[in-house]
């Protein structure tokens, strides 16, 4: 045996350990539902390795950023460093530097994008600097999914390499892949079974219960003791853990767990509530939350930055001042362009906007660009204006923009799409033409979509005879043709 550390207590409370340096070279799977202690058990895995191994990791909710005050991991928020993640992932490689890259302030597409990148940076090292390290992917479903996900097809294919890199082709070159996921269900087969150390906890469906037992070498019919495992307990088998199946109790950990599940808190008391309804029915505008200080980095990490914060070697001329008519034709004039090229049907709108405000620096528009709600906004209106026949009934189209603008994101898009058929009179378009009009090529998202959407109730499908879909429109008192 190598360097062992402990993860817990085992049968009669004797100390479970993990073998480090074999877990290295074989890798581990954790599984259980929500709050089963996979976080917990992660916390516990990195706290009493932090000394011995560099460690990574990939943390789409902001729950492991406690460790850089108590081991000295350096926090690197995606939503500030997106743009110099490939560059920063090869200096974190090269210099042995253990850091959490935090994602919790991005979309899903932009996490998907921003982890593909970051590993394929450490992936992609040069061999001198193949050090080993642990890298840690929390909630592993959404970067490597079995199947189709929330994020765009592009985002979820690029995810998916590099995680497959990462436990596939990682071990030459010193990265050891510990994920963990709720539904192994959800884990793409691929990245699960290259595996070979595994710690399985609570879980209630069939499937998953199955999977967890065939891992683990059990039959199917003792595959129901995962119903039963408390909060914090797991069945770990593997050349770094244990040759049979071995019950473990995760022990304590040292830095907080902001993923904690919530506790009851006494409700205000009846005589607050004269106070508390003009709190909240109060007039005017609540004041911005102060900005979130951001962390100082320390002295040792400044080379990891050096040619990254590098000052500019000169400085541009101010943009001309533009009218706000002149900066709208301007904005018009590029959403044309960008709309027009033939691929951009099939391209989601975080990256469209991308393309969009590297555009708008082109064109020295300024900073007061669209944001990303506002420019989804624009490309929606954009889109169905431009296939709008002449003719309709454009206070009717009027009244269809106003009552999208309640709707947000893809949602916003469909129902001006729909809307946009009613108002000149023509049939519901299907699936594939509704998925491709909000810049996706999955009907089976068209068509979860559209069940979204008649949540809200300003929509409602129904079927004549010929199961030809129609939809009405009940506060624009419009419907689709047959």
């Amino acid at each position: 045996m190598g360097r062992s550390i402990e993860l817990g207590a085992a049968a009669l409370g004797a100390p479970a350990t993990i073998d480090l340096e074999e877990l290295l070279a074989t890798r581990l799977l954790v599984q259980g539902n929500s709050g089963s202690g996979k976080s917990h058990l992660l916390r516990r895995l990195l706290e009493q390795s932090a000394g011995f191994v560099q460690q990574v990791v990939i943390d789409p909710e902001g729950d492991f950023v406690s460790l850089a005050a108590r081991y000295g991991h350096l926090v690197l928020d995606a939503a500030e460093c997106e743009r110099d993640l490939a560059a920063i992932g090869a200096r974190v490689r090269t210099h042995r530097v253990s850091v959490v890259l935090n994602l919790e302030e991005l979309e899903v597409d932009n996490q998907l994008r921003a982890a593909a990148q970051f590993l394929s940076a450490l992936f992609d090292a040069d061999r001198d600097y193949w050090f080993p390290a642990l890298v840690v992917v929390d909630e592993a479903q959404l970067f490597a999914p079995a199947a189709a996900s929330d994020g765009s097809d592009e985002a979820r294919r690029l995810s998916l390499a590099a995680m497959t890199n990462l436990m596939c082709r990682g071990r030459k070159r010193g990265l050891a892949g510990v994920i963990a996921t709720q539904r192994l269900a959800k884990l793409a087969k691929n990245v699960a079974a290259e595996a070979s150390n595994f710690l399985m906890g609570r879980t209630f469906l069939d499937i998953d219960m199955a999977r967890a037992a065939d891992l683990l070498g059990m039959e199917r019919r003792q595959a129901e003791m995962f119903r039963d495992l408390e909060r914090g307990a797991f069945v770990g088998l593997g050349p770094a853990i244990s040759r049979r199946p071995l019950r473990v109790k995760i022990g304590g950990v040292e830095t907080e767990d902001r993923g904690v599940a919530p506790k009851l808190l006494p409700l205000p008391e009846a005589h607050e509530a004269e106070a508390l309804q003009s709190l909240i029915f109060a007039v005017g505008d609540t004041p911005a939350p102060p900005p979130r200080p951001l962390a100082p980095r320390p002295e040792r990490l400044q080379e990891i930055f050096a040619s990254i914060e590098a000052p500019p070697q000169a400085i541009a001329a101010p943009p001309p001042e533009l009218t706000e008519e002149e900066r709208e034709a301007a904005i018009e004039d590029i959403l044309g362009q960008m709309l027009g090229e033939e691929k951009a049907a099939l391209q989601g709108a975080e990256a469209l906007h991308r393309d969009f405000q590297l555009r708008c620096r082109i064109r020295r528009l300024g900073r007061l660009t669209p944001d990303l709600g506002d420019f989804r906004r624009r490309i929606t209106i954009f889109r169905a204006k431009k296939a709008f026949p002449e003719g309709a009934d454009e206070e009717a189209w009027g009244r269809a923009i106003d009552v999208a603008a309640r709707l947000a994101g893809d949602m916003q898009s469909v129902f001006l799409y729909l809307s946009r058929a009613a108002v000149a009179g023509q049939p519901c378009p299907g699936d594939e033409d509704i998925a491709k009009f909000f810049g996706s090529a999955s009907p089976s998202r068209a068509r979860r979509m559209l069940g979204q959407l008649e949540q809200t109730e300003l929509i409602v499908a129904r079927t004549d005879f010929d199961q030809r879909r129609i939809i009405a429109f009940p506060e624009l008192g419009l419907e689709t043709a047959a």
